[in-house]
């Protein structure tokens, strides 16, 4: 969902291989491939260009930053591959709401749509979610932009309007998005959410309450800290409880009857009332997903007016790290059969604890350079470093700041963790990735070098 986007809480592949595990085939084939992924580093823009993706092709223009990286991971759907652990996740809270929640016919309430194309319209993505035009998440820092009109979704939500615009009622929305992020072994630049909304009418709603029949869901009054203005209290607080059952439902469902859970209040445009969801998981309270009572302007605006509804949405990448202990985000992506294998499982609701691989050492390379005056943002560098180094990268950190006092030009220095999940490095191959690095951060973002 959204609400991640936003609160900006939680939260491919040019490089020396080709794979994840799958190292190159000498020093002469890794030198040129990384002379190609500057070169292509630098495409993105191109006036007259075109992004091809998934059958289409997409002007490029100055909106135009998404990287060939990103674009190799397009089209994995590791969701929807079966025994990888976010299949699994996904299976067990799609298992959860088709148990718990049917219809009249004994059918399941809820819909699951978990094969949406990523991209989308900045519309989508944005307007019909009430995101002023002004917030942070539409720069080109922030969000993967094909053209100043399409882009890779930076959340599920941007599939919500079409979904209640099609009349659906209560739906789980499962994928990949796409975000410009820092580098560290919790942020990837493609990850996976899972949403859900459900929509109630007056009778739905009030049909369980004494003397229902008299209550309204709407009104016209003031909006205050509890309440939209066209919403009445009596329905803002059983929409309120319904969500807050379900999602408890869930999260003991996939962690066990005695967890502790608390809410804490918080804002988003799409929403309000609007929640986080806290557990206390080995004694340290963790957020896990945002939600809310959703803003009628956007339902009315779906073509929904008589219906009054509520939407959650969670990472599936930080829920599966924090239920199976799994320590680097970057292990989503490995074909190595010693991670792949502990999720092949009899029953997707057994118990399961990943049994770390052996981490081999790290490779500690060190880049300072000279901003440019203008157009530099620290999301550029990290995805330049994505792009080069590729998986081999398992964090960045911004280890220093300096002004100089003459000229007032402001310096950076980054430290790079380079480290293989499946191999020792060399430090004659990491300086290789590291010198590419250097010069597609001149070449590209306009850095004048300290190296």
């Amino acid at each position: 969902m959204v609400f991640t986007v936003l609160s900006r809480a939680a939260h491919a592949h040019i490089c020396l291989v080709r794979r994840v595990g799958h190292v190159c085939r000498g020093h002469q084939e890794q030198a040129g491939g990384l002379r190609s992924a500057a070169s292509e580093f630098a495409a993105p823009g191109a006036p007259g260009g075109v992004v091809e993706l998934l059958g289409r092709s997409y002007p490029q223009d100055d909106h135009t930053n998404v990287s060939p990286k990103v674009l190799s991971r397009v089209g994995r759907n590791l969701h929807n591959q079966q025994h990888h652990p976010l299949w699994l996740l996904k299976e067990r809270v799609k298992a959860h709401f088709y148990a718990q929640y049917t219809g009249r016919s004994g059918t399941p309430l809820f819909s699951v749509y978990d094969r949406l194309s990523p991209v989308v319209t900045t519309w989508q993505n944005f307007d019909s979610l009430l995101i002023p035009a002004e917030h942070p998440s539409r720069k080109k820092g922030d969000s993967y932009y094909l053209n100043r009109t399409h882009m890779l979704r930076a959340h599920t939500s941007a599939h919500q309007w079409d979904l209640l615009h099609a009349g659906l009622n209560a739906f789980l929305v499962v994928g990949d998005v796409y975000r410009r992020d820092q580098i560290d072994a919790q942020h990837y630049p493609v990850f996976h959410q899972l949403e859900g909304v459900r929509l109630f009418s007056k009778h739905e709603l009030f049909a369980d309450i004494k003397d229902g029949e008299s209550l309204q869901l709407f009104e016209h009054s003031s909006r205050s800290a509890h309440k939209q203005e066209t919403h009445t209290m009596e329905a803002v607080k059983l929409v309120e409880f319904d969500l807050k059952q379900v999602l408890t439902r869930l999260m003991k469902h996939l962690f066990g009857d005695g967890l502790e859970v608390r809410w804490v209040d918080c804002y988003f445009p799409f929403t309000h009332p609007s929640f986080e969801m806290e557990i206390n998981f080995h004694g340290e309270w963790l957020e896990v997903l945002g939600c809310g009572v959703m803003e009628q302007k956007l339902v009315n605006s779906a073509g929904a007016q008589d219906r009054i509804g509520w939407a959650f949405g969670l990472g599936l990448e930080r829920l599966a790290m924090i239920l199976y202990d799994i320590p680097d985000i970057r292990l989503f992506w490995s074909e190595d059969e010693r991670f792949l294998r502990q999720f092949r499982l009899p029953d997707i609701n057994q118990r399961i604890r990943f049994q770390p691989l052996s981490k081999y050492p790290a490779v500690l390379n060190d880049i300072s350079f000279w901003l440019p005056s203008t157009n530099y943002t620290e999301n550029d560098f990290y995805d330049l470093v994505r792009t080069i180094g590729g998986d081999l990268v398992e964090k960045v950190d911004l280890i220093d700041k300096f002004e100089h006092p003459k000229t007032h030009k402001t310096s950076h220095c980054y430290r790079i963790t380079y480290r293989h999940m499946e191999r020792t490095l060399s430090q004659e191959e990491v300086s290789s990735v590291h010198r590419a690095v250097q010069e597609a951060a001149v070449q590209r973002l306009g850095v004048q070098g300290r190296f």
